[in-house]
C-alpha cells in the first residue's frame, strides 16, 4: 500500500496544518523557545498509553482502567522514594512497571478465561483500581521535595533539542510497532482481532496471546505513572483521572479499528500527539472551551464512520475478488 494511501499520513498531514494555522496566528506557538518543547514533551505520556491501548484493541478488546493504573503506579513511584530514598531510579521505575503489568494481568485473565466482554471488566477494575489508590492514598501527596532531583530532572532535561520523555516514548513505539509487523505474536494478534473464533480454530494461543496484550498495556500504564511523577513532580490520588477516554480517543482518531484487526502503534501514536496538540491549539487561535470538546469529539465520531466506511469497502471488494480469481483477491486485501 502506498504510503500516502495508509491513513497514518492523513493524520500526520492534519497534525501538520493545525501546528501551521497556529503558528501563523501565533508564531510563540512553535517558534517560541519553549513552543518546540511543549510540542514533543505534551503528548509523551498519552503516546505511550495509546501504543499499549492500541494494542489491546487490535485484539478487539479495550482497556477503559489505564489512567487508573497510572495513577496508582504513579504514587508507588512516589512512595517508594519517599519510604526508601537510597533506591536507584531503575529500580523504582522497574517496580512500577511490573506492578503495572500485574494489573493488566488481572484485566487479562478475567477477560480470557472468564470470556467476559473486556469493556465490562475493565470498566469495573478502573473503579477497584482507583478505589486502592484514594484508600492508599487518602488526603496525601507526593511532593515534588519527597523524590530525588535526578528523577524529577528526567521531566524536564533535553537531549540535542528533544526532551527525555519523548524520547523514552519513542523507544516505547518503535519496539512495540517492530514487535507487531516482524514477529509471528504480533501478526496474530491481527488475526485474533480479526476473526477470535477463525483463530481459535487456526490453533493460535488466544488465550496467551490476550494475557500478553494486556499484560503490555498494563506494564506501559506503569511506565506513563513513572514518567507522569517525574514531569509534574506532584502526585496525589487523582493523578491519571479521565485519560482513559483520552487513551481510547487518540487510538481510535490514530485509525485503529474499534473492532479489532487493523491499525497500527504508529497512527495511535499520532492520534494523540494531534488531540492534545488540538487541545493546545484552539485556545490559541480563540476558540471557547465548549468547542474545543466538540472539536474532539467530531474527530472521534468521523474516525469511527471512516473506519465503517473502509471496512464495507473492503468487504464488498474481496466478495467480488473471490468471484474473479487469485489475483483479483490479492489486490482486493491490499
Amino acid at each position: 500500500m502506498s504510503l500516502l494511501r495508509r491513513r497514518e499520513a492523513g493524520i500526520a498531514l492534519a497534525l501538520l496544518v493545525v501546528i501551521g494555522v497556529t503558528t501563523v496566528v501565533q508564531p510563540g506557538f512553535l517558534l517560541s523557545a519553549g513552543g518546540w518543547r511543549d510540542l514533543l514533551l505534551t503528548p509523551a505520556i498519552l503516546v505511550v498509553l495509546a501504543v499499549g491501548q492500541a494494542v489491546v484493541v487490535i485484539t478487539r478488546n479495550v482497556d477503559l482502567s489505564v489512567g487508573s493504573v497510572l495513577g496508582l503506579t504513579a504514587y508507588l513511584t512516589g512512595r517508594l522514594f519517599l519510604t526508601a530514598p537510597d533506591l536507584p531510579i531503575l529500580v523504582v521505575a522497574l517496580v512500577a512497571i511490573a506492578a503495572g503489568a500485574v494489573l493488566g494481568l488481572v484485566n487479562g485473565a478475567i477477560v480470557a478465561f472468564a470470556r467476559v466482554p473486556a469493556l465490562v471488566i475493565t470498566l469495573g477494575t478502573l473503579y477497584v483500581y482507583r478505589g486502592i489508590t484514594l484508600t492508599w492514598a487518602g488526603s496525601d501527596r507526593i511532593n515534588a521535595g519527597d523524590m530525588p532531583r535526578t528523577f524529577l530532572g528526567l521531566g524536564t532535561r533535553q537531549v540535542l533539542g528533544i526532551p527525555v520523555l519523548t524520547i523514552v516514548a519513542v523507544i516505547v513505539l518503535a519496539a512495540v510497532a517492530y514487535y507487531l509487523h516482524t514477529s509471528r505474536g504480533g501478526r496474530q494478534l491481527y488475526a485474533i482481532g480479526s476473526d477470535p473464533d477463525a483463530a481459535a480454530l487456526q490453533g493460535l494461543p488466544v488465550r496467551r496471546r490476550l494475557l500478553g496484550a494486556f499484560a503490555l498495556c498494563g506494564a506501559l500504564a506503569g511506565l506513563a505513572g513513572v514518567l507522569f511523577a517525574a514531569r509534574y513532580g506532584t502526585v496525589s490520588s487523582g493523578a491519571g483521572t479521565g485519560m482513559e477516554l483520552q487513551v481510547v480517543g487518540a487510538v481510535v482518531v490514530g485509525g485503529v479499528a474499534i473492532f479489532g484487526g487493523s491499525g497500527t502503534v504508529a497512527g495511535a501514536a499520532l492520534g494523540a500527539m494531534l488531540l492534545l496538540t488540538i487541545n493546545r491549539a484552539l485556545p490559541v487561535v480563540g476558540i471557547p472551551d465548549f468547542w474545543q470538546r466538540a472539536v474532539v469529539g467530531a474527530l472521534i465520531i468521523g474516525a469511527i464512520a471512516l473506519d465503517r466506511v473502509l471496512a464495507t469497502r473492503r468487504s464488498r471488494r474481496l466478495a467480488a475478488a473471490r468471484d474473479t480469481g487469485p489475483s483479483d483477491r490479492e489486490e482486493a486485501t491490499a
